[in-house]
């Protein structure tokens, strides 16, 4: 019996949640101006303390992964991108959004994961397809916090 529960535990364990529990969040619309996402995803301004906390989260955001951030803000800062120091001197906010969303609609060649664009490739989880790395609020964090970072 009990060799009977540990291959039902096992088997639950592996095999994959329904489509409703591994959803991410929801693709917020926006609008590209230039170089720009001008107005805030989902209409809402974020928090800079909560997109300081959420860069140096290396599984959640992967920023620091390729970025360096000042302040110290995570050990083991990737040197693969430019260093964020100063962004918000040499960017304005729409500017920021956009790269965050999809970097690769300005550089198609770029390392830089689209955050809150429909992922494109054949690569992708059936679950996950049409689906954000990060939600609009979480994207709008990011935003407010390296907004802040001038020279």
């Amino acid at each position: 019996m009990r060799g009977a529960l540990v291959g039902t535990a096992l088997a639950l364990a592996c095999s994959p949640a329904p489509a409703q529990e591994m959803a991410g969040p929801e693709l917020a619309p926006y609008v590209v101006t230039g170089d720009a996402i001008i107005e805030p995803l989902a209409g809402q301004r974020g928090d800079a303390a909560l997109g300081r906390a959420l860069i140096g989260e290396r599984h959640r955001s992967l920023c620091i992964l390729c970025h360096a951030v000042p302040e110290g803000a995570a050990p083991l800062q990737g040197t693969l991108a430019p260093s964020l120091a100063g962004i918000g001197s040499r960017l304005d906010e729409g500017q920021i959004r956009l790269r965050i969303v999809d970097m690769k609609r300005l550089n198609p060649e770029s390392l830089m994961p689209t955050y809150h664009a429909p992922p494109d490739g054949a690569r992708i989880a059936p679950a996950w397809q049409g689906k954000p790395v990060l939600g609009a609020a979480e994207i709008e964090h990011l935003v407010a916090y390296l907004v802040t970072l001038k020279e």
